[in-house]
Protein backbone atom coordinates (compact mmCIF):
# COMPACT_ATOMS: atom_id res chain seq x y z
CA UNK A 1 0.00 0.00 0.00
CA UNK A 2 1.28 3.68 -0.92
CA UNK A 3 1.36 5.94 2.03
CA UNK A 4 1.15 9.58 1.52
CA UNK A 5 4.88 10.31 1.37
CA UNK A 6 5.09 7.92 -1.59
CA UNK A 7 2.43 9.31 -3.55
CA UNK A 8 4.07 12.66 -3.23
CA UNK A 9 7.62 11.84 -4.50
CA UNK A 10 5.94 9.99 -7.40
CA UNK A 11 4.32 13.00 -8.17
CA UNK A 12 7.35 15.14 -7.68
CA UNK A 13 9.41 12.92 -9.85
CA UNK A 14 6.58 13.50 -12.39
CA UNK A 15 7.05 16.78 -12.23
CA UNK A 16 10.53 16.71 -12.74
CA UNK A 17 10.14 14.40 -15.55
CA UNK A 18 8.35 17.06 -17.42
CA UNK A 19 10.65 19.70 -16.55
CA UNK A 20 13.32 17.56 -17.93
CA UNK A 21 11.38 16.94 -21.22
CA UNK A 22 10.94 20.58 -21.81
CA UNK A 23 14.62 21.41 -21.14
CA UNK A 24 15.19 19.40 -24.16
CA UNK A 25 11.98 20.57 -25.73
CA UNK A 26 13.90 24.12 -25.28
CA UNK A 27 16.79 22.98 -27.27
CA UNK A 28 14.87 21.52 -30.21
CA UNK A 29 13.34 24.86 -30.09
CA UNK A 30 16.00 27.31 -30.27
CA UNK A 31 17.31 25.00 -33.97
CA UNK A 32 13.00 25.72 -35.04
CA UNK A 33 13.53 28.06 -38.23
CA UNK A 34 10.78 31.05 -38.08
CA UNK A 35 8.80 29.30 -41.19
CA UNK A 36 8.66 26.03 -38.73
CA UNK A 37 7.43 27.92 -35.65
CA UNK A 38 4.63 29.75 -38.29
CA UNK A 39 3.69 26.34 -39.22
CA UNK A 40 3.78 24.41 -35.99
CA UNK A 41 0.85 27.60 -34.88
CA UNK A 42 -1.50 26.94 -37.50
CA UNK A 43 -1.66 23.24 -36.67
CA UNK A 44 -2.31 24.54 -33.23
CA UNK A 45 -5.19 26.90 -34.60
CA UNK A 46 -6.48 23.61 -36.53
CA UNK A 47 -6.29 21.59 -32.90
CA UNK A 48 -7.93 24.71 -31.21
CA UNK A 49 -10.40 25.34 -33.57
CA UNK A 50 -11.23 21.17 -33.28
CA UNK A 51 -11.83 21.37 -29.47
CA UNK A 52 -13.86 24.62 -29.41
CA UNK A 53 -17.18 23.44 -28.46
CA UNK A 54 -16.17 20.87 -26.04
CA UNK A 55 -14.28 23.39 -24.74
CA UNK A 56 -17.14 26.01 -24.25
CA UNK A 57 -18.95 23.18 -23.15
CA UNK A 58 -16.64 22.30 -20.28
CA UNK A 59 -15.69 25.72 -19.26
CA UNK A 60 -19.42 26.15 -18.93
CA UNK A 61 -19.76 23.24 -16.87
CA UNK A 62 -17.42 24.01 -14.40
CA UNK A 63 -19.42 27.58 -14.25
CA UNK A 64 -22.47 25.76 -13.59
CA UNK A 65 -23.61 27.41 -16.85
CA UNK A 66 -27.00 26.16 -18.63
CA UNK A 67 -26.10 25.29 -21.96
CA UNK A 68 -28.77 26.93 -23.53
CA UNK A 69 -28.22 30.16 -21.41
CA UNK A 70 -26.89 33.69 -24.03
CA UNK A 71 -24.31 33.85 -21.35
CA UNK A 72 -22.49 30.92 -23.27
CA UNK A 73 -21.40 33.72 -25.59
CA UNK A 74 -18.92 34.53 -23.47
CA UNK A 75 -17.75 31.32 -22.91
CA UNK A 76 -16.84 31.31 -26.92
CA UNK A 77 -15.61 35.00 -27.07
CA UNK A 78 -13.12 34.20 -23.81
CA UNK A 79 -11.85 30.72 -24.82
CA UNK A 80 -11.28 29.48 -27.99
CA UNK A 81 -12.06 32.86 -30.27
CA UNK A 82 -8.91 34.75 -28.17
CA UNK A 83 -6.85 31.92 -28.36
CA UNK A 84 -7.48 31.76 -32.19
CA UNK A 85 -7.25 35.04 -32.98
CA UNK A 86 -3.95 35.60 -30.85
CA UNK A 87 -2.41 32.47 -32.62
CA UNK A 88 -3.19 33.86 -36.43
CA UNK A 89 -1.90 37.21 -34.98
CA UNK A 90 0.96 35.84 -33.67
CA UNK A 91 1.70 33.55 -37.05
CA UNK A 92 1.27 36.93 -38.97
CA UNK A 93 4.05 38.72 -37.10
CA UNK A 94 6.29 35.40 -37.35
CA UNK A 95 5.38 35.04 -41.73
CA UNK A 96 6.46 39.08 -41.53
CA UNK A 97 10.08 38.40 -39.49
CA UNK A 98 11.06 35.01 -41.59
CA UNK A 99 10.25 36.93 -44.57
CA UNK A 100 13.02 39.85 -42.82
CA UNK A 101 10.64 42.26 -42.66
CA UNK A 102 9.39 44.21 -38.74
CA UNK A 103 5.74 43.21 -37.35
CA UNK A 104 5.27 47.33 -37.91
CA UNK A 105 5.67 47.05 -41.46
CA UNK A 106 2.08 48.45 -42.94
CA UNK A 107 0.83 49.00 -39.09
CA UNK A 108 -0.40 53.03 -39.00
CA UNK A 109 2.26 54.78 -36.46
CA UNK A 110 0.85 57.94 -34.61
CA UNK A 111 1.98 60.22 -32.08
CA UNK A 112 0.50 60.53 -27.96
CA UNK A 113 0.78 63.61 -26.21
CA UNK A 114 4.98 63.67 -24.88
CA UNK A 115 5.79 62.92 -28.77
CA UNK A 116 5.49 59.10 -27.37
CA UNK A 117 5.21 56.75 -30.40
CA UNK A 118 1.54 54.68 -30.72
CA UNK A 119 1.21 51.49 -32.58
CA UNK A 120 -2.79 50.95 -34.16
CA UNK A 121 -3.45 47.44 -32.92
CA UNK A 122 -7.10 47.60 -33.88
CA UNK A 123 -8.16 47.20 -36.12
CA UNK A 124 -5.12 44.44 -36.50
CA UNK A 125 -6.87 43.52 -39.84
CA UNK A 126 -9.55 44.47 -42.51
CA UNK A 127 -11.70 41.47 -40.80
CA UNK A 128 -11.50 43.50 -37.86
CA UNK A 129 -12.53 46.59 -39.47
CA UNK A 130 -15.47 44.97 -40.33
CA UNK A 131 -17.08 43.05 -37.95
CA UNK A 132 -15.46 45.67 -35.05
CA UNK A 133 -16.50 48.93 -36.82
CA UNK A 134 -16.46 51.78 -34.78
CA UNK A 135 -14.15 50.27 -32.39
CA UNK A 136 -10.22 51.03 -32.50
CA UNK A 137 -6.71 50.71 -30.33
CA UNK A 138 -3.51 52.40 -30.26
CA UNK A 139 -0.47 51.40 -28.19
CA UNK A 140 1.19 53.90 -26.77
CA UNK A 141 4.76 52.94 -26.44
CA UNK A 142 7.24 54.51 -23.54
CA UNK A 143 8.60 58.15 -24.12
CA UNK A 144 11.49 58.49 -25.62
CA UNK A 145 11.28 55.52 -27.60
CA UNK A 146 11.70 56.76 -30.98
CA UNK A 147 9.81 55.02 -34.26
CA UNK A 148 13.60 53.59 -35.70
CA UNK A 149 13.68 52.06 -31.90
CA UNK A 150 9.92 50.97 -31.95
CA UNK A 151 10.94 49.06 -35.59
CA UNK A 152 13.78 47.40 -34.65
CA UNK A 153 12.52 46.24 -31.37
CA UNK A 154 9.51 44.53 -32.34
CA UNK A 155 9.57 41.06 -32.73
CA UNK A 156 11.08 40.36 -29.32
CA UNK A 157 12.62 37.11 -28.47
CA UNK A 158 11.70 36.09 -32.22
CA UNK A 159 14.49 38.58 -33.19
CA UNK A 160 16.94 36.52 -31.75
CA UNK A 161 15.24 32.64 -32.15
CA UNK A 162 18.19 31.08 -31.52
CA UNK A 163 18.68 32.62 -27.63
CA UNK A 164 16.67 30.17 -25.35
CA UNK A 165 14.76 31.57 -22.60
CA UNK A 166 15.20 27.97 -21.04
CA UNK A 167 11.67 26.66 -19.00
CA UNK A 168 9.31 28.69 -17.52
CA UNK A 169 6.67 28.27 -15.23
CA UNK A 170 3.03 29.40 -16.63
CA UNK A 171 0.38 29.59 -13.13
CA UNK A 172 -2.74 29.96 -14.81
CA UNK A 173 -5.66 31.76 -13.94
CA UNK A 174 -9.26 30.09 -12.87
CA UNK A 175 -11.82 32.69 -14.26
CA UNK A 176 -11.25 32.88 -17.66
CA UNK A 177 -10.16 30.13 -19.88
CA UNK A 178 -8.04 31.51 -22.62
CA UNK A 179 -5.85 33.57 -20.43
CA UNK A 180 -3.65 30.35 -19.47
CA UNK A 181 -3.17 29.52 -23.38
CA UNK A 182 -2.30 32.73 -24.22
CA UNK A 183 0.22 33.10 -21.39
CA UNK A 184 1.90 30.30 -22.05
CA UNK A 185 2.37 31.32 -25.98
CA UNK A 186 3.25 34.61 -24.79
CA UNK A 187 6.43 33.12 -23.13
CA UNK A 188 6.95 30.79 -26.25
CA UNK A 189 7.39 33.49 -28.69
CA UNK A 190 8.38 36.65 -26.88
CA UNK A 191 11.04 35.55 -24.91
CA UNK A 192 11.38 32.02 -26.59
CA UNK A 193 10.58 30.06 -23.12
CA UNK A 194 8.68 26.90 -22.66
CA UNK A 195 5.94 26.24 -20.08
CA UNK A 196 4.91 23.77 -17.64
CA UNK A 197 1.44 24.82 -17.11
CA UNK A 198 0.12 24.46 -13.68
CA UNK A 199 -4.05 24.66 -14.07
CA UNK A 200 -5.32 26.69 -11.33
CA UNK A 201 -7.72 24.31 -9.72
CA UNK A 202 -11.05 25.45 -10.89
CA UNK A 203 -9.86 24.54 -14.27
CA UNK A 204 -9.02 21.11 -13.11
CA UNK A 205 -11.89 19.78 -15.42
CA UNK A 206 -10.15 21.22 -18.43
CA UNK A 207 -6.84 19.07 -18.31
CA UNK A 208 -7.95 16.84 -21.53
CA UNK A 209 -9.16 19.82 -23.74
CA UNK A 210 -6.30 21.72 -23.07
CA UNK A 211 -3.91 18.76 -23.41
CA UNK A 212 -5.82 17.67 -27.16
CA UNK A 213 -6.25 21.77 -28.00
CA UNK A 214 -2.27 22.70 -27.22
CA UNK A 215 -1.10 19.07 -28.28
CA UNK A 216 1.27 20.52 -30.87
CA UNK A 217 3.00 22.41 -28.68
CA UNK A 218 3.12 19.63 -26.00
CA UNK A 219 3.96 17.06 -29.03
CA UNK A 220 6.84 19.02 -29.69
CA UNK A 221 8.06 18.94 -26.57
CA UNK A 222 7.37 23.16 -25.70
CA UNK A 223 4.26 22.43 -23.01
CA UNK A 224 3.15 20.01 -20.02
CA UNK A 225 0.02 20.98 -18.70
CA UNK A 226 -0.53 19.84 -15.04
CA UNK A 227 -2.92 19.68 -12.13
CA UNK A 228 -2.36 20.44 -8.34
CA UNK A 229 -2.97 22.73 -5.65
CA UNK A 230 -0.59 25.19 -4.06
CA UNK A 231 2.42 22.76 -3.02
CA UNK A 232 2.37 22.03 -6.15
CA UNK A 233 3.06 25.19 -7.42
CA UNK A 234 5.59 26.36 -4.95
CA UNK A 235 7.79 23.46 -5.42
CA UNK A 236 7.56 23.98 -9.54
CA UNK A 237 8.52 27.89 -8.86
CA UNK A 238 11.41 27.10 -6.78
CA UNK A 239 12.69 24.33 -8.64
CA UNK A 240 16.30 24.02 -10.06
CA UNK A 241 15.09 23.48 -13.79
CA UNK A 242 12.32 26.35 -13.65
CA UNK A 243 13.92 29.67 -15.15
CA UNK A 244 10.88 31.93 -14.45
CA UNK A 245 7.63 32.20 -13.36
CA UNK A 246 4.44 33.74 -14.85
CA UNK A 247 1.56 34.38 -12.45
CA UNK A 248 -2.08 35.37 -13.72
CA UNK A 249 -4.02 35.78 -10.05
CA UNK A 250 -4.27 37.88 -7.05
CA UNK A 251 -1.20 39.29 -5.56
CA UNK A 252 -1.84 37.87 -2.18
CA UNK A 253 -0.53 34.91 -4.10
CA UNK A 254 2.06 36.61 -5.96
CA UNK A 255 3.41 37.81 -2.46
CA UNK A 256 2.90 33.69 -1.28
CA UNK A 257 5.48 33.02 -3.99
CA UNK A 258 7.85 35.46 -4.44
CA UNK A 259 8.29 35.84 -0.47
CA UNK A 260 6.89 33.38 1.42
CA UNK A 261 5.85 35.40 4.51
CA UNK A 262 9.48 36.57 5.02
CA UNK A 263 9.88 40.70 4.41
CA UNK A 264 12.74 39.48 1.79
CA UNK A 265 12.39 37.85 -1.36
CA UNK A 266 12.57 33.96 -1.59
CA UNK A 267 12.12 33.51 -5.15
CA UNK A 268 15.45 33.57 -6.52
CA UNK A 269 14.42 33.81 -10.05
CA UNK A 270 12.55 36.62 -12.41
CA UNK A 271 8.47 36.30 -12.09
CA UNK A 272 6.11 38.31 -14.16
CA UNK A 273 2.87 38.92 -12.83
CA UNK A 274 -0.80 40.07 -14.34
CA UNK A 275 -3.17 40.64 -11.02
CA UNK A 276 -5.80 42.56 -11.38
CA UNK A 277 -7.01 45.72 -9.64
CA UNK A 278 -10.13 47.74 -8.49
CA UNK A 279 -11.40 49.08 -12.07
CA UNK A 280 -13.13 52.93 -11.96
CA UNK A 281 -15.66 53.74 -14.67
CA UNK A 282 -15.40 57.57 -14.87
CA UNK A 283 -18.78 59.20 -16.58
CA UNK A 284 -18.11 62.60 -18.11
CA UNK A 285 -21.93 64.50 -17.23
CA UNK A 286 -23.76 65.84 -20.31
CA UNK A 287 -27.02 66.15 -20.86
CA UNK A 288 -28.16 62.10 -22.40
CA UNK A 289 -31.51 60.83 -23.89
CA UNK A 290 -33.18 58.30 -22.17
CA UNK A 291 -32.22 55.90 -24.85
CA UNK A 292 -28.79 56.53 -23.66
CA UNK A 293 -29.19 56.25 -19.93
CA UNK A 294 -30.41 53.01 -20.57
CA UNK A 295 -27.54 51.83 -23.38
CA UNK A 296 -24.63 53.44 -20.80
CA UNK A 297 -26.79 51.13 -18.11
CA UNK A 298 -26.00 47.97 -19.83
CA UNK A 299 -22.18 49.19 -20.50
CA UNK A 300 -21.87 49.56 -16.72
CA UNK A 301 -24.12 45.98 -16.07
CA UNK A 302 -21.02 44.40 -18.94
CA UNK A 303 -18.15 45.70 -17.17
CA UNK A 304 -19.30 44.81 -13.56
CA UNK A 305 -21.49 41.67 -14.20
CA UNK A 306 -19.44 39.88 -17.29
CA UNK A 307 -18.37 36.52 -15.97
CA UNK A 308 -20.26 36.78 -13.17
CA UNK A 309 -17.71 39.67 -11.83
CA UNK A 310 -14.94 37.11 -11.67
CA UNK A 311 -12.77 39.83 -13.94
CA UNK A 312 -9.36 41.10 -13.09
CA UNK A 313 -10.94 43.66 -15.36
CA UNK A 314 -14.04 44.03 -13.69
CA UNK A 315 -15.27 47.97 -13.35
CA UNK A 316 -15.89 48.01 -9.68
CA UNK A 317 -16.57 51.41 -8.37
CA UNK A 318 -18.26 53.93 -10.84
CA UNK A 319 -17.45 58.11 -10.66
CA UNK A 320 -19.82 60.71 -10.80
CA UNK A 321 -20.03 64.08 -11.03
CA UNK A 322 -22.03 65.51 -7.60
CA UNK A 323 -23.16 68.15 -10.07
CA UNK A 324 -24.42 66.28 -12.83
CA UNK A 325 -28.38 66.45 -13.26
CA UNK A 326 -29.05 62.97 -14.39
CA UNK A 327 -26.92 61.35 -11.76
CA UNK A 328 -29.97 60.10 -10.42
CA UNK A 329 -31.93 58.74 -13.28
CA UNK A 330 -28.24 57.10 -14.61
CA UNK A 331 -28.15 55.53 -10.99
CA UNK A 332 -31.42 53.98 -11.13
CA UNK A 333 -30.99 52.90 -15.14
CA UNK A 334 -27.97 50.95 -14.07
CA UNK A 335 -29.86 49.35 -10.50
CA UNK A 336 -32.34 48.46 -13.21
CA UNK A 337 -29.28 46.81 -15.57
CA UNK A 338 -27.97 44.87 -13.48
CA UNK A 339 -31.29 43.10 -11.71
CA UNK A 340 -32.34 42.74 -15.55
CA UNK A 341 -29.21 41.32 -16.43
CA UNK A 342 -29.29 37.00 -16.31
CA UNK A 343 -28.65 35.43 -13.53
CA UNK A 344 -25.87 32.31 -12.72
CA UNK A 345 -24.45 30.39 -9.60
CA UNK A 346 -22.18 32.49 -7.38
CA UNK A 347 -19.19 29.71 -9.23
CA UNK A 348 -15.76 31.36 -8.34
CA UNK A 349 -14.46 30.06 -4.96
CA UNK A 350 -15.08 32.66 -1.94
CA UNK A 351 -17.68 34.70 -3.59
CA UNK A 352 -19.92 34.29 -0.85
CA UNK A 353 -17.33 35.35 1.85
CA UNK A 354 -16.52 38.57 -0.54
CA UNK A 355 -20.01 39.63 -0.58
CA UNK A 356 -20.62 39.28 3.00
CA UNK A 357 -17.79 41.35 3.49
CA UNK A 358 -19.25 44.20 1.35
CA UNK A 359 -22.50 43.84 3.23
CA UNK A 360 -20.06 44.22 6.71
CA UNK A 361 -18.28 47.26 5.65
CA UNK A 362 -21.35 48.98 3.75
CA UNK A 363 -24.58 48.29 6.30
CA UNK A 364 -26.28 50.31 3.92
CA UNK A 365 -25.32 48.95 0.68
CA UNK A 366 -28.68 48.47 -1.97
CA UNK A 367 -29.25 44.68 -2.69
CA UNK A 368 -30.03 44.04 -6.31
CA UNK A 369 -32.45 41.08 -7.56
CA UNK A 370 -29.57 38.30 -8.78
CA UNK A 371 -27.46 38.05 -5.72
CA UNK A 372 -25.78 41.43 -7.03
CA UNK A 373 -24.87 44.82 -4.47
CA UNK A 374 -24.99 48.95 -5.22
CA UNK A 375 -22.79 50.35 -3.23
CA UNK A 376 -22.42 54.14 -2.38
CA UNK A 377 -19.06 55.02 -0.82
CA UNK A 378 -18.23 59.16 0.81
CA UNK A 379 -18.26 62.02 -1.29
CA UNK A 380 -21.68 60.66 -2.13
CA UNK A 381 -23.51 63.49 -0.20
CA UNK A 382 -26.00 64.12 -2.62
CA UNK A 383 -27.04 60.51 -3.39
CA UNK A 384 -30.19 58.55 -2.47
CA UNK A 385 -27.93 55.79 -1.04
CA UNK A 386 -26.02 56.19 2.24
CA UNK A 387 -22.71 54.14 3.06
CA UNK A 388 -20.69 53.43 5.88
CA UNK A 389 -18.06 56.27 6.87
CA UNK A 390 -15.05 54.45 5.38
CA UNK A 391 -13.89 54.00 1.66
CA UNK A 392 -10.82 51.25 2.40
CA UNK A 393 -12.63 48.31 1.20
CA UNK A 394 -13.90 49.32 -2.20
CA UNK A 395 -11.37 51.44 -3.17
CA UNK A 396 -8.28 49.05 -2.28
CA UNK A 397 -10.16 45.41 -2.93
CA UNK A 398 -10.61 43.95 -5.87
CA UNK A 399 -14.22 41.86 -4.89
CA UNK A 400 -14.07 39.49 -7.41
CA UNK A 401 -17.59 39.28 -7.25
CA UNK A 402 -20.92 41.44 -8.11
CA UNK A 403 -20.13 44.27 -6.61
CA UNK A 404 -20.72 47.58 -7.72
CA UNK A 405 -19.31 50.54 -5.57
CA UNK A 406 -20.59 54.69 -6.67
CA UNK A 407 -18.21 57.50 -5.56
CA UNK A 408 -19.43 61.37 -6.69
CA UNK A 409 -16.89 63.64 -6.72
CA UNK A 410 -17.17 67.59 -6.60
CA UNK A 411 -17.21 69.40 -10.05
CA UNK A 412 -18.31 69.71 -13.57
CA UNK A 413 -16.66 69.22 -17.18
CA UNK A 414 -13.18 69.91 -16.84
CA UNK A 415 -12.63 70.30 -13.10
CA UNK A 416 -14.63 66.87 -12.42
CA UNK A 417 -12.73 64.95 -14.75
CA UNK A 418 -9.47 66.73 -13.60
CA UNK A 419 -10.80 65.46 -10.04
CA UNK A 420 -11.70 62.28 -11.16
CA UNK A 421 -8.18 61.52 -12.62
CA UNK A 422 -6.45 62.38 -9.76
CA UNK A 423 -8.79 60.10 -7.36
CA UNK A 424 -8.08 56.83 -9.25
CA UNK A 425 -4.29 57.32 -9.47
CA UNK A 426 -3.77 58.11 -5.95
CA UNK A 427 -6.71 56.09 -4.05
CA UNK A 428 -7.35 53.09 -5.77
CA UNK A 429 -5.34 50.22 -6.28
CA UNK A 430 -3.99 48.68 -8.79
CA UNK A 431 -3.49 49.87 -12.36
CA UNK A 432 -4.67 47.36 -15.04
CA UNK A 433 -7.71 48.86 -16.72
CA UNK A 434 -9.97 52.26 -16.29
CA UNK A 435 -13.04 53.03 -18.43
CA UNK A 436 -14.61 56.51 -19.57
CA UNK A 437 -18.13 56.99 -20.64
CA UNK A 438 -19.25 60.37 -22.06
CA UNK A 439 -21.26 61.79 -25.13
CA UNK A 440 -18.80 62.45 -28.25
CA UNK A 441 -20.17 66.00 -27.88
CA UNK A 442 -18.67 66.57 -24.23
CA UNK A 443 -15.59 65.10 -25.03
CA UNK A 444 -14.84 67.49 -28.28
CA UNK A 445 -16.07 70.41 -25.90
CA UNK A 446 -13.24 69.18 -23.46
CA UNK A 447 -10.68 68.61 -26.39
CA UNK A 448 -7.25 69.12 -25.11
CA UNK A 449 -8.00 68.81 -21.37
CA UNK A 450 -9.87 65.57 -22.02
CA UNK A 451 -6.53 64.50 -24.03
CA UNK A 452 -4.12 65.40 -21.12
CA UNK A 453 -6.52 63.79 -18.38
CA UNK A 454 -6.07 60.41 -20.55
CA UNK A 455 -2.09 61.03 -20.72
CA UNK A 456 -2.21 61.53 -16.76
CA UNK A 457 -4.17 58.13 -16.20
CA UNK A 458 -1.64 55.56 -14.92
CA UNK A 459 -2.70 51.76 -16.71
CA UNK A 460 -2.08 49.77 -19.03
CA UNK A 461 -5.56 49.87 -20.47
CA UNK A 462 -8.03 52.72 -20.63
CA UNK A 463 -11.38 52.58 -22.47
CA UNK A 464 -12.82 55.14 -24.12
CA UNK A 465 -16.66 54.81 -24.40
CA UNK A 466 -15.87 50.92 -24.45
CA UNK A 467 -14.99 48.12 -22.15
CA UNK A 468 -11.50 47.72 -21.23
CA UNK A 469 -12.18 43.97 -22.08
CA UNK A 470 -12.04 45.04 -25.86
CA UNK A 471 -8.49 45.59 -24.80
CA UNK A 472 -7.93 42.21 -23.49
CA UNK A 473 -9.75 40.26 -26.42
CA UNK A 474 -7.61 42.33 -29.02
CA UNK A 475 -4.84 40.28 -29.75
CA UNK A 476 -2.04 42.77 -31.16
CA UNK A 477 -3.21 44.60 -27.80
CA UNK A 478 -0.79 44.29 -25.05
CA UNK A 479 -2.23 43.48 -22.19
CA UNK A 480 -0.67 44.29 -18.06
CA UNK A 481 -0.31 46.65 -15.72
CA UNK A 482 0.81 50.24 -16.48
CA UNK A 483 4.58 49.86 -15.88
CA UNK A 484 6.58 50.70 -12.68
CA UNK A 485 5.61 48.28 -10.50
CA UNK A 486 8.25 46.46 -7.88
CA UNK A 487 7.97 42.82 -6.28
CA UNK A 488 7.39 44.88 -2.73
CA UNK A 489 4.64 47.61 -4.74
CA UNK A 490 3.01 44.79 -7.13
CA UNK A 491 -0.15 46.77 -7.58
CA UNK A 492 -1.16 45.09 -11.05
CA UNK A 493 1.86 43.27 -11.92
CA UNK A 494 4.30 43.58 -14.03
CA UNK A 495 5.15 43.09 -18.08
CA UNK A 496 2.63 42.54 -20.70
CA UNK A 497 1.11 39.57 -22.31
CA UNK A 498 -0.55 38.95 -25.59
CA UNK A 499 1.24 41.81 -27.78
CA UNK A 500 1.01 39.96 -31.35
CA UNK A 501 2.96 41.86 -32.52
CA UNK A 502 5.84 41.81 -29.80
CA UNK A 503 6.41 45.42 -29.36
CA UNK A 504 8.92 46.15 -26.71
CA UNK A 505 8.42 49.06 -23.80
CA UNK A 506 4.88 49.46 -24.21
CA UNK A 507 3.32 51.79 -22.07
CA UNK A 508 -0.52 51.67 -22.35
CA UNK A 509 -3.24 51.38 -24.64
CA UNK A 510 -5.87 52.82 -25.10
CA UNK A 511 -9.13 51.78 -26.60
CA UNK A 512 -11.96 53.88 -28.51
CA UNK A 513 -15.30 52.95 -29.07
CA UNK A 514 -19.31 54.35 -30.01
CA UNK A 515 -21.34 55.62 -27.55
CA UNK A 516 -24.34 54.64 -29.55
CA UNK A 517 -24.95 51.44 -31.19
CA UNK A 518 -26.40 51.48 -34.79
CA UNK A 519 -27.98 52.97 -36.14
CA UNK A 520 -28.23 55.45 -33.76
CA UNK A 521 -24.90 56.11 -33.87
CA UNK A 522 -24.36 57.25 -37.50
CA UNK A 523 -27.70 58.90 -36.65
CA UNK A 524 -25.87 61.09 -34.38
CA UNK A 525 -22.95 61.27 -36.79
CA UNK A 526 -20.39 58.68 -34.80
CA UNK A 527 -19.46 56.52 -37.80
CA UNK A 528 -20.01 52.75 -36.03
CA UNK A 529 -21.91 50.10 -37.49
CA UNK A 530 -22.00 47.83 -34.77
CA UNK A 531 -25.18 46.98 -33.32
CA UNK A 532 -25.11 46.01 -29.40
CA UNK A 533 -22.10 44.54 -28.49
CA UNK A 534 -22.01 40.59 -28.20
CA UNK A 535 -19.95 40.67 -25.29
CA UNK A 536 -23.14 43.01 -23.10
CA UNK A 537 -24.79 41.18 -20.64
CA UNK A 538 -27.72 41.95 -22.38
CA UNK A 539 -27.29 40.88 -25.75
CA UNK A 540 -30.04 38.22 -26.63
CA UNK A 541 -27.77 36.96 -29.34
CA UNK A 542 -25.00 36.60 -27.47
CA UNK A 543 -24.45 32.86 -28.04
CA UNK A 544 -25.05 32.71 -31.44
CA UNK A 545 -22.88 35.47 -32.27
CA UNK A 546 -20.21 34.74 -30.70
CA UNK A 547 -19.83 30.79 -31.79
CA UNK A 548 -20.27 32.22 -35.17
CA UNK A 549 -17.01 34.91 -34.51
CA UNK A 550 -15.29 31.71 -33.14
CA UNK A 551 -15.85 29.72 -36.17
CA UNK A 552 -15.13 32.51 -38.54
CA UNK A 553 -11.81 33.22 -36.56
CA UNK A 554 -10.79 29.54 -37.32
CA UNK A 555 -12.18 29.50 -41.20
CA UNK A 556 -11.71 33.48 -42.68
CA UNK A 557 -14.39 33.85 -45.32
CA UNK A 558 -16.30 36.67 -46.85
CA UNK A 559 -19.37 33.91 -47.36
CA UNK A 560 -19.55 33.59 -43.30
CA UNK A 561 -19.88 37.59 -42.50
CA UNK A 562 -23.41 37.87 -43.45
CA UNK A 563 -24.71 34.98 -40.86
CA UNK A 564 -22.64 36.77 -38.18
CA UNK A 565 -24.29 40.29 -38.80
CA UNK A 566 -27.34 38.42 -38.68
CA UNK A 567 -27.24 37.41 -35.06
CA UNK A 568 -25.41 40.43 -34.17
CA UNK A 569 -28.47 42.59 -34.90
CA UNK A 570 -30.44 40.22 -33.26
CA UNK A 571 -28.77 41.38 -30.01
Amino acid sequence: MSTTADRADENTSQLDLAIAELAAGSVRWRVTPLAARGALLARTATSVSDEAERWVAAVAHAKGLDPSSPLIGEEWLTGPYAVLTSVYALGRTLRGLASGRSPLAGQRLGRAPGGRVTVSVLPHNAWDGLLLHGFSARTWLRPGVTVQRARVSAGLGQLSPTVTGGVGLVLGAGNISSIAPLDVLYELLAHNRVSILKLNPTFDGLLPIYRAALAPLIAQGLLRIVIGGADVGDYLAHHVGISHVHITGSAATHDAIVFGGSKTPRLGKPISSELGGVSPIIVLPGRWSPKDLRYQAEHVATMRLHNGGYNCIAGQVLVLSAAWPQKHAFLAAVAAALAAAPTRPAWYPGSDERMRAACAAYPAAQPIPGGRLLIAVPNSTASPFTASPSTENMLTTEYFAPVLGVLELPGDDQAYLDAAVRTVNRDFHGTLGVNIIGLPGTIRRLGPGFERAVTRLQYGTIAINAWTGVGFLSAAAPWGAFPGHTLDNVQSGIGVVHNALLLDEVERTVVRGPFRPFPRSVAHAEWALLPKPPWFVSARSGARTARLLTEFAAHPSARRLPRILVAAFHA
